[in-house]
């Protein structure tokens, strides 16, 4: 169908000569364009260029439903109706004709023959009105579909676009996270590598009372890296917890507190009445408030006040978004300074890892990243408010436990019996450098060992009759895990007590849930000094001198 208004605004005709020329007289005088059609062909094709209206004699139509005229109007878009003046004998007008016969031409008009010529004028008239309404709707669609077609590619574009800005923000955050850690371990590698090669030298030239100066060197980049790997896995939500129901006031001791500060940082400490316990890995916490105590010394060069307070909170779950933080039962622990506070563009960062104001040497950028992170996995919240000359505070949630405990905390189970009593401790670890170093360091401590590099070969042993009173496991082993060898262990041994060393294990977040009676936990890496400790512990002995 044409889309252009001239055709539209025409009158077709197809009838006998005499009142086809009748009509088109009629018309063409009124200044309407009129075209007579000759046969029902030629207006078939003259519809299909465009028509305000046709007015065609019964007679033309010969009964048939198949005509062009039926075709063109069954085959109308859904914005056309194109109206149709039928002209009907004398006869037709007391017997109109069938239903079946004309129904398919919609938007039908009867007008018996002879016409009155100012009803066949008027009825052509609001006929080619109406048409002239339908042609501008259609335009007013088109209009809305170009429209519409051109919001969505904005918004197509605009999703891409955004799609694009948070990948880049990704790998930005990623580019800035490598670079961090490439940083400061080529510096601690540096250190270690070089304390370790200036010692080999020094043994060569037998110069022995240097080595004790060298020895501490590396030891200090070694406590160095395993802070940072530590605060790594505190910003991610992935370091090994062990929570405990803990009573904030005991955490908040203003001497040890006043401390970390120095003399010239005025510290207040208030805590609510039968404030809450909180559920929390009693460390970690303390780690996080030294952190946030260092945060407010730094931003108080010249001295200052700082005021700490812990206080009962009922959330709602609507206070950060209805998604940061559940509803239910929280302790507010808020530590706030009267320092020099920070600019929006810092406080907008000041959770990503590695980013920090602090010169050079100062700071790694990782102490709020880890207390993030750390309230995140202690299925917490933190909030942090500042504004530069008014200092900054920090809120941290968190949880109350889902049943509180008694002052006398929860009763102990009672220990396995070790179905061993002697034996040897049986080292699973996949790590060849951390298994021959985890064997020598305890049996230098008198303890005898056996090391294996798979559950498979610990499992192997443990059904065999050797006698072993000590399963020492890594969590994160091939194929089977240390959680699942030491489930199997325990069936094979009942009572087998089990010491966990990891360095990072998913399914070892929460120790609560992961250790039974029987099973402790270290994280590596760890002083050989701890580990003999730890074993000694477990087995109830008295370490050899």
């Amino acid at each position: 169908m044409a889309d252009s208004m001239p055709y539209g605004e025409r009158a077709l005709i197809l009838a006998p000569a005499q009142l086809s020329r009748l009509a088109f007289d009629l018309l063409d005088k009124a200044g309407i364009e009129t075209l007579a059609a000759q046969t029902m062909d030629e207006l078939g094709s003259a519809l299909g260029q465009g028509a305000g209206l046709a007015i065609v004699a019964d007679s033309a139509l010969d009964g048939s439903t198949q005509s062009p005229l039926h075709q063109y109007i069954g085959q109308q878009p859904d914005w056309s109706d194109l109206p149709v003046v039928l002209l009907t004998g004398p006869s037709d007008s007391q017997h109109p004709p069938a239903q079946d016969t004309h129904s398919a031409l919609g938007n039908l008009f009867l007008l018996p023959c002879p016409f009155d010529p100012g009803s066949l004028l008027a009825l052509t008239q609001s006929s080619l009105r109406a048409r002239r309404r339908q042609y501008q709707a259609r335009s007013h669609g088109l209009a809305l579909s170009g429209l519409q077609s051109r919001v969505e590619e904005q918004l197509r574009q605009l999703r891409e676009d955004e799609q694009y800005l948070r990948q880049a923000q990704k790998m930005e955050a990623i580019g800035q996270l490598a670079g961090g850690v490439a940083h400061d371990f080529n510096n601690l590698l540096t250190g270690i590598g070089g304390s370790l090669e200036l010692i080999g030298k020094r043994l060569q030239q037998g110069r022995f009372d240097a080595l004790p100066t060298l020895l501490e060197l590396s030891q200090q980049a070694v406590r160095r890296a395993a802070s940072m790997t530590h605060s790594l896995l505190a910003f991610s939500s992935r370091q090994s917890l062990d929570a405990h129901t803990v009573q904030l006031p005991d955490l908040l001791h203003s001497e040890r507190l006043t401390s970390l500060l120095g003399q010239h940082t005025t510290l207040t400490v208030e805590c609510e009445p039968q404030l809450w316990p909180v559920q929390v890995d009693p460390l970690q916490l303390q780690e996080v408030v030294n952190n946030l105590l260092q945060n407010a010394r730094d931003a108080m060069p010249n001295g200052g006040e700082l005021t700490i307070r812990a206080s009962n909170q009922h959330l709602d779950g609507t206070q950060f978004g209805g998604h940061a933080l559940p509803a239910g039962d929280y302790v507010r622990l808020s530590i706030a300074d009267n320092g020099c506070g920070m600019p929006q563009s810092t406080l907008d960062r000041a959770f990503d890892p590695f980013y920090t104001t602090k010169p050079i040497g100062q700071g790694t950028g990782l102490g709020l990243s880890m207390v993030y992170g750390f309230s995140k996995q202690s299925r917490g919240h933190v909030a942090l408010f500042s504004q530069i000359g008014h200092g900054t505070r920090v809120d941290l949630y968190l949880p109350r436990p889902d049943e509180p405990q008694s002052p006398a905390g929860k009763p102990t189970p009672a220990p396995l019996v070790n179905k061993e009593p002697g034996g040897k401790v049986l080292i699973v670890e996949d790590d060849a450098t951390v298994r021959i170093l985890v064997q020598q360091a305890l049996e230098e401590h008198g303890y005898p060992c056996v090391a294996v590099d798979t559950a498979n070969a610990a499992l192997a042993l443990l059904r065999s009759d050797a006698a072993v009173m000590l399963l020492v496991s890594d969590v994160g082993l091939p194929g089977m895990n240390g959680r699942q060898l030491a489930e199997i262990a325990r069936k094979l041994r009942p009572g087998l007590r089990v010491l966990f060393i990891t360095g990072y294990a998913e399914n070892a977040l929460a120790r609560g849930g992961f250790l039974d009676p029987g099973m402790q936990m270290i994280s590596k890496p760890f002083a050989f000094s701890q580990l003999a400790a730890k074993v000694t512990q477990m087995l109830g002995k008295v370490s050899p001198p």
